[in-house]
């Protein structure tokens, strides 16, 4: 049992860590250190498709450990409970960005290349900076439900058997 507890709680340790390290660390100093927001942005792209990747696999392994915990310690899997739900849901925003979001804002990077050099009002950079704005809101949505998952689910380990 305890290894599935380990799981559980690395995997979301590794996930919302994560997010917590893109959002304060990463993604601002690469816009303070690299020389322009067209390579701070390829960079902050690039890591946050791996994050996605890392973060699809980090709620799988939460899901089946949990569902396995719950079903070995007492006697069903509660597939119902909260922390799953939320789990759900997580993963759910994370596949949104990674396969929709993620993905137009490429294409639009691609086809303009530095933003910086395009008018706030050109239409590609509207859309851009629209799609920019529904990343940050899931990002955040992906983050305070998986600190609500944590909080539960170190209720749930914690509760006396």
């Amino acid at each position: 049992m305890s290894f599935l507890r380990f799981l559980m709680l690395l995997s979301l340790v590794v996930w919302i860590g994560g997010l917590i390290f893109f959002a304060f660390v990463l993604a601002p100093t690469a816009f303070q250190i690299l020389p322009n927001t067209h390579l701070a942005g390829n960079v902050v792209g690039r890591a946050l498709g791996k994050l996605h990747w890392i973060a699809i696999i980090a709620g799988i392994v939460f899901l089946l450990a949990s569902l396995l915990h719950s079903y070995l310690t007492q006697g069903t899997a509660h597939i119902f409970a909260m922390r799953h739900i939320l789990i759900c849901l997580m993963l759910a925003l994370t596949l949104f960005s990674q396969f929709w979001i993620i993905p137009r804002m490429d294409t639009l990077r691609a086809s303009v290349g530095d933003f910086a050099a395009v008018p706030l009002t050109d239409p590609q950079r509207v859309q851009f900076d629209a799609l920019h704005v529904w990343s940050t809101r899931v990002e955040s949505a992906v983050l305070l439900l998986g600190l609500v998952a944590v909080y539960l689910t170190a209720g749930a380990l914690a509760a006396p058997r």
